[in-house]
């Protein structure tokens, strides 16, 4: 199971360092979206058997990732989840994450259906639940890609509020 808790690890880990960061666009509306392209990093992962031997109900994954933005760390992701549907070829878990960037903070959420041994979905969406500092009034979602190993590749497609003029 520990290849298993390492798999989702790469998959699930939410964030990044941006390989490419695309200019926000301004909306008349008062909006300006904002694409971030990263590069995450596992550094560490632990599967926490809270229970009886073996994965149950309510065990956890803990991960860390480093950030990083044209080979430079810029940043750092943590993720914790937890198991909440256990049963044969069908494992749930519920994640909630924070990507750590210069700007701010953004925070995430998913529940995650795996199947088979374990695996999880080559690509995940993972809705955005809120930020600070220039992502204070960030909504949209992250789009992650295993890159292989312990690294992925992490897309945040965001929608923030313009600063009101003043």
């Amino acid at each position: 199971m520990r290849r298993s808790a390492l798999r989702l690890g790469t998959t699930v880990a939410l964030a990044a360092a941006a390989l490419a960061v695309v200019p926000p666009a301004s909306a008349a509306d008062g909006h300006r979206t904002e694409t971030i392209r990263l590069t995450a990093r596992q550094v560490q992962s632990r599967l926490l058997d809270l229970g009886a031997k073996g994965v149950g109900l309510g065990d956890e994954l803990v991960i860390a990732e480093d950030l990083y933005r044209g080979g430079r760390k810029i940043g750092d992701h943590s993720v914790v989840c937890t198991y909440l549907r256990i049963q044969p070829g069908d494992l749930q878990l519920q994640c909630v994450g924070t990507f750590a960037l210069p700007e701010g903070q953004i925070t995430s959420q998913a529940l995650l259906h795996l199947k088979g041994q374990g695996t999880p979905a080559p690509a995940v969406d993972i809705a955005l639940t809120g930020g600070s500092g220039a992502y204070s009034t960030a909504r949209g979602y992250v789009h992650t890609v295993a890159a292989g190993g312990t690294e992925r590749q992490v897309t945040f497609h965001l929608t923030m509020d313009e600063p009101a003029a003043g």
